[in-house]
């Protein structure tokens, strides 16, 4: 997805789920200032805040005072879209998104 599409449909302050490649999941939740927080859907995680921002290619975070992370999201299905970290070539699946 280009950047501007990850904002219009997952930067407007409209909890979604997001599942860990372990399969915790978290309700996500990222403000149109460029806030976000993610909260545990169950025992396992936790809660924590931070920053996002766009940039070239798809979005960048930072959790806490965390060093920033840069990702891209790719629509795998009906409401389903891969989040995705490149090192050099490989891409790696941090999360799964959901609607």
């Amino acid at each position: 997805m280009n950047p501007t599409d990850i904002r219009t449909t997952f930067f407007t302050g409209q909890a979604f789920t997001a599942t860990s490649p372990s399969g915790t999941k978290f309700k996500m939740t990222f403000t149109s200032d460029g806030k976000m927080t993610r909260e545990p859907v169950e025992q396992s995680g936790t809660k924590s805040a931070g920053t996002w921002k766009l940039n070239a290619k798809g979005f960048c975070t930072a959790w806490g005072h965390a060093a920033a992370n840069c990702f891209t999201v790719i629509p795998s299905g009906e409401n389903k879209w891969l989040v995705q970290k490149t090192a050099t070539t490989i891409a790696t699946t941090v999360a799964v998104w959901s609607k």
